[in-house]
């Protein structure tokens, strides 16, 4: 095969860094103690035949340390709003107001913060997930390019670094949910 730009490290790096940078941005929504808007980011309402985030539904905001308040626009929503919240696995128990939402921030005890570290891992078994659809995909390429003619070598090269590549990103998730949950589980 004289043609390697079919089998694309740095676009198979990239999607497996876009996974990396997705869990990050989940852990962020894990506040271990004060109240944060972004932790209602990964919460998705069922609005108008479509999912779509909380924050496109209301206003989210955060009036005190241990309270996130959100103003739902369409009444119609609130209930649904309420239920995505409950069913998010955050642990947050919605207080309905008229179209006010308040989500009191719980104190962290022992059995909320194992908890949390379980929606850790969740977030981190997705990123796994998703960097191995990634390896999948560029060893689906290496076979098409030995049908195209290229030689077994080169072929185990590329399965190499391919393998090398989501490795290295999995032990990456592995080192992040790792030091998440120590964080969680930190008093």
């Amino acid at each position: 095969m004289a043609d390697d730009d079919e089998i694309d490290l740095d676009d198979l790096e990239r999607r497996m860094e876009g996974a990396m940078t997705s869990l990050r941005q989940e852990f962020l929504t894990l506040r271990t103690g004060r109240a944060s808007a972004s932790m209602l980011e990964p919460v998705t309402v069922d609005a108008y035949g479509q999912s779509t985030p909380i924050n496109q539904v209301g206003t989210v905001t955060v009036p005190e340390p241990r309270m996130i308040v959100v103003n739902v626009w369409d009444r119609q929503m609130v209930g649904k709003v309420e239920k995505a919240i409950r069913d998010s696995g955050l642990g947050l128990n919605p207080v309905v107001d008229g179209p006010i939402i308040r989500l009191p921030i719980p104190e962290l005890n022992e059995e909320r913060r194992r908890e949390l570290s379980k929606v850790a891992a969740t977030y981190a078994e997705s990123a796994r997930v998703a960097v191995r659809n990634v390896r999948r995909d560029g060893m689906e390429r290496v076979k098409k390019a030995k049908a195209g003619g290229m030689s077994e070598d080169d072929q185990r090269i590329w399965s190499d670094e391919i393998q090398e590549l989501t490795d290295r990103h999995t032990k990456a998730i592995d080192q992040a949910v790792e030091a998440k949950q120590q964080e969680i589980m930190q008093v």
